[in-house]
């Protein structure tokens, strides 16, 4: 048998130089895609309440610089006021 190591030549080596990072851009592209937020219409926010449900005890809202500022939400594009709700809500445990 022969070791196919040695059997690597110039041509195999540059191809796969070429190939590899192509795939891992692509990879990476999805993985963006799975991440990116969803629209305040899509997942139905409203700026006040529901039910005593409000984004400030939800597990994906990112507060802002004081209690009463609006923050992010790790799933929900756009400023997101703490005594809003979207029906991602999800309590924080």
């Amino acid at each position: 048998m022969r070791d196919f190591s040695s059997r690597m030549t110039r041509r195999t080596f540059v191809g796969s130089a070429v190939v590899l990072p192509a795939l891992a851009g692509l990879l990476l592209a999805e993985t963006a895609t799975a991440q990116a937020k969803g629209s305040k219409a899509q997942f139905k926010y409203q700026s006040t309440p529901n039910n005593g449900h409000k984004c400030s005890q939800c597990t994906f809202f990112v507060p802002g610089s004081s209690a009463t500022a609006s923050g992010t939400c790790k799933i929900v594009d756009g400023s997101i006021s703490p005594t809003g709700w979207c029906t991602a809500f999800s309590a924080k445990g």
